[in-house]
């Protein structure tokens, strides 16, 4: 019985020298390790932490969701495979190993498994632990959109220091014209000359309120109150109707768990307004047609950056509409004042909307090919 029982026991000790060897030589992630790692789960990067010999020993949940492939089934397997063009991963490894470099950059392109490879940003830098690097995957459109917030925001800045200055430059000299010619009518007995003399007073009077609706943004105080986006829509919604009673299709999407914030109720209704006056203006043929459809769709979005500033919760105000979309020619410029893509379109609105929605700290984003149009109005939420 005694040697059947030490028999038993040298099996089991065999056994678990075995498996100690296998996982050593395998590189198996230890439990200590696995834990050592667990704090890449709160990042929003994708991470992975990679042997030199190119196997996987570690990836965060966000690298998970990107790859749509479960965190088991990748540990282990060659990261570089993950890769469309898997030798600038192991050339990178190679010189990690050999300890050329403590971090290297490359631009690649990452194969996921339900939609097109993504472009990203390498990182590879050396660890504390012999053979073994982490690997940082900076998704490219985001480090894009980024920029183009940035770039949005210096823009506006600019535009708004140009207005007003412009605005003003206008409108002093502007009066002294339309008083001239109001004195010069007086004095006039010929028909056609006055004719002529109205026409100086009505153009200047046309400037005066281009001028003004330019300067409102910056004149009008800002009244803060409790605000709930979704009043906001329906009254926009009420509004677009009333104009355009036939053919439009209004969706509401709404997520009714959005919390009320601190804002300007009026402001906020004019920058709606605006956006949605102008996708339902673009709708003409569709509304000829009786299939024109605009949508308004609420939602909160979750640690988002926008602005240089990291926020936890976000308002997200979609108006979509299914029309031509924008033009490619004006894209780039469409919140540039006086840039409009519709004929005998004064080029306000957008630059309007703009200018209210960053009064609260938000930013507006257009996304556009023909048939969607999609203005996303981001404000944080408290």
């Amino acid at each position: 019985m005694c040697r059947r029982l030490l028999a038993l026991w040298w099996v089991r000790l065999t056994r678990q020298w075995w498996r100690a060897d296998v996982a050593v030589r395998h590189k198996k992630v230890p439990a200590q390790a696995a834990s050592r790692f667990q704090s890449l789960d709160l990042l929003a990067t994708l991470v992975a932490v990679v042997a030199t010999n190119g196997s996987m020993l570690f990836v965060n949940a966000a690298l998970e969701d990107a790859l749509g492939l479960s965190r088991r089934s990748v540990v282990d397997t060659p990261f570089a495979d993950f890769f469309t063009q898997p030798s600038q991963l192991q050339d990178a490894l190679s010189g990690a190993k050999g300890n050329k470099f403590a971090a290297l950059r490359y631009d690649a392109w990452l194969r996921c498994v339900h939609r097109e490879p993504m472009p990203v940003h390498v990182v590879v830098a050396q660890t504390e632990v012999p053979d073994e690097v982490v690997v940082e995957l900076l998704p490219l459109d985001q480090q894009a959109r980024q920029d183009r917030e940035e770039r949005q925001i210096d823009q506006a800045q600019a535009t708004k220091e140009l207005i007003r200055n412009l605005a003003h430059e206008i409108k002093n000299p502007l009066g002294g014209i339309r008083g001239a010619a109001q004195l010069l009518q007086m004095e006039l007995d010929s028909r056609e000359l006055i004719e002529y003399t109205q026409v100086i007073i009505h153009e200047a009077d046309r400037l005066q309120t281009l001028v003004d609706r330019l300067l409102a943004p910056h004149r009008k105080p800002h009244v803060v109150g409790d605000v709930n986006i979704h009043e906001v829509c329906e009254r926009v919604r009420s509004l677009i109707l009333v104009e355009f009673p036939k053919g439009l299709q209004v969706v509401r999407d709404y997520d009714a768990s959005i919390p009320e914030f601190r804002g300007d109720r009026e402001q906020l209704i004019q920058a709606v307004l605006n956006i949605a006056h102008n996708a339902a203006q673009a709708l003409a043929p569709r509304l000829a047609a009786g299939d024109a459809c605009l949508t308004f769709r609420t939602r909160v979005a979750r640690q988002v950056t926008f602005g240089k500033q990291r926020y936890r919760l976000a308002l997200e105000l979609h108006v979509i509409d299914n029309g031509p979309g924008v033009p490619d020619s004006i894209k780039d410029r469409i919140f540039y004042p006086l840039v409009s893509g519709r004929e005998g379109g004064s080029g306000l609105g957008l630059t309007l909307a703009q200018t209210f929605v960053q009064q609260h700290h938000g930013l507006i984003e257009c996304d556009s090919v023909p048939g969607r149009t999609d203005f996303k109005i981001l404000i944080p939420l408290p």
